[in-house]
């Protein structure tokens, strides 16, 4: 797993190294990682590096001192380097007199934009991890005139560090460059910071404030037949959704739920006879009461919010196995909480909220810290919450979280949430745990909109078609 750090717990590790290394020597550390990656950037670009132009976006933090020292690095290999400063009598002093040996120029705000319309690449030192809010007006009004690919220096300007929230103007990067860790605007803002590269400077760190799973990770957890295997030792699901008017959720939760791998897929609800004809490998019934043995079951999409649909869920919530519940269900328990009083405390439930459930569950928006807010709704169901958006988080009782970054916005369809509901059913029945198999289906899920869409809008069907190719694809690339 990738792990990703709070900036206060960054901003730690840093004095506690900056208190053993020679002055100015991290700085410079970081700036020529800086400068390796501008000049790669350079090449991918405009096909060269030397006589190239490179216009950096500086301001008064030490952010700004690894832009003026990428600049000095890369005036070594015959690059143009222009530096405006935002702040002049507060830019780093040892980074701007390296940039002034070596033949950097410093350009005043107001030349600013022609120097900017020249540049082959923009480098973003404007703020650092320290800084909260929107960028002020004299940066904001710069950004208007980029148009060449931009390299951000730790996390692009603008960008809250910690909940990667967009609240104004801010810089959208091509690429962004970290040093020592990745911090939760990495996992959070991918739209905003492009590519993330890390170069290493020596830091120190104990264990995570959030995860990321990798594909090695979701490759080890994904249950796959051995040769003792039978239809019932790699996990029996069941699934409760939809309705004779809606079928369409039941349609896809139970497809996703075979398309995973389940040894057995049982299906209860007014739904049995599409489901029958769209898989026939599915053992379908009329209710739940005469599903038979599950060992997880997922509830809620299509099932209504309504007398019935809360019996369905009560009537789950008390077999003693593991539950995702999501939709319907997740309405139903906001609105009548008495039904998890079915529920035996010991047993998993995962939630998965999108953010209009999530207000419904916790009587206000997730806000721009959904990793707080996740963590918060995880404490007070006592379950792994799974809040879907662009970046999905997941978070346990117990306070771990993970952040599931997107391929795109491809799964924004329809549906979609119905697919990603029998994949953690899957992986429940499977015996995984409830947080870990939330994480590795989001993962999956991802992967399989992106395949579906292959640079194109797709529906909710065709990342259902596409589950198999993305755990294929999954198993080929930890290989």
């Amino acid at each position: 797993m990738q792990g990703i750090w709070t900036t206060e717990r960054i901003r730690a590790a840093e004095d506690r190294l900056l208190a053993v290394t020679p002055d100015g020597e991290l700085m410079r550390r970081a700036a020529f990682g800086l400068a390796v990656h501008a000049a790669e950037m350079l090449a991918e670009h405009t096909g060269s590096v030397s006589g190239r132009r490179v216009t950096l976006l500086v301001g008064s933090g030490n952010n700004g001192g690894d832009a003026l020292w990428a600049g000095a690095f890369l005036r070594r290999r015959n690059v143009a380097v222009s530096a405006i400063l935002l702040k002049p009598e507060r830019a780093h002093g040892p980074g701007l007199a390296a940039l002034k040996r070596s033949g950097g120029k410093i350009v005043s705000l107001e030349d600013g934009p022609q120097w900017i319309n020249r540049a082959d690449l923009v480098i973003d030192g404007i703020v650092g991890i320290s800084a909260r809010g929107p960028l002020r007006p004299d940066a904001a009004a710069l950004l208007e005139h980029v148009s060449s690919p931009v390299l951000a220096v730790d996390l692009p300007s603008g960008v809250d560090p910690d909940t990667g929230a967009v609240d104004g103007p801010a810089v959208v990067a091509d690429r962004t460059v970290t040093f020592g860790a990745l911090k939760p605007v990495h996992a959070l803002a991918p739209a905003s910071c492009g590519e993330v590269s890390l170069v290493d400077i020596g830091l120190r760190l104990s264990e995570p404030d959030l995860q990321r799973l990798d594909t090695a990770d979701v490759a080890a957890a994904w249950p796959m037949p051995g040769p003792s295997d039978d239809k019932y030792s790699q996990g029996v699901v069941g699934v409760a959704a939809g309705s004779a008017t809606y079928p369409g959720a039941a349609v896809l939760a139970a497809g996703a739920a075979v398309r995973a791998t389940s040894g057995l897929v049982r299906y209860a609800g007014h739904a049995a006879d599409v489901v029958r004809g769209h898989w026939p490998e599915v053992i379908a019934t009329g209710s739940v009461t005469d599903a038979g043995r599950v060992q997880a079951w997922v509830v809620g999409p299509g099932i209504g919010t309504g007398h019935e649909g809360r019996d369905v869920l009560r009537f789950v919530l008390g077999r003693g196995v593991p539950v995702c519940a999501d939709a319907d269900a997740t309405t139903i328990i906001a609105r009548s909480p008495d039904v998890l009083d079915a529920r035996d405390p010991d047993t998993p439930l995962v939630l998965t909220p999108h953010a209009g459930e999530f207000e419904r569950l916790m009587g206000s928006p997730p806000g721009a810290d959904r990793v707080a807010a996740a963590r918060s709704a995880a404490r007070k169901y006592d379950a792994v919450v799974l809040l879907k958006g662009h970046c999905t988080v997941v978070a346990a009782p117990d306070g771990r979280a993970l952040v599931n970054t997107p391929r795109g916005s491809w799964l924004a369809t329809a549906g979609s949430g119905d697919v990603l509901s029998g994949l953690v059913g899957a992986l429940l029945a499977a015996g995984l745990d409830p947080w870990l198999a939330a994480g590795a289906a989001a993962h999956v899920h991802s992967l399989a909109g992106s395949l579906a869409a292959d640079g194109a809008p797709t529906s909710a069907s065709g990342i259902l078609a596409a589950v198999s190719d993305a755990i294929r694809s999954v198993r080929s690339l930890a290989s």
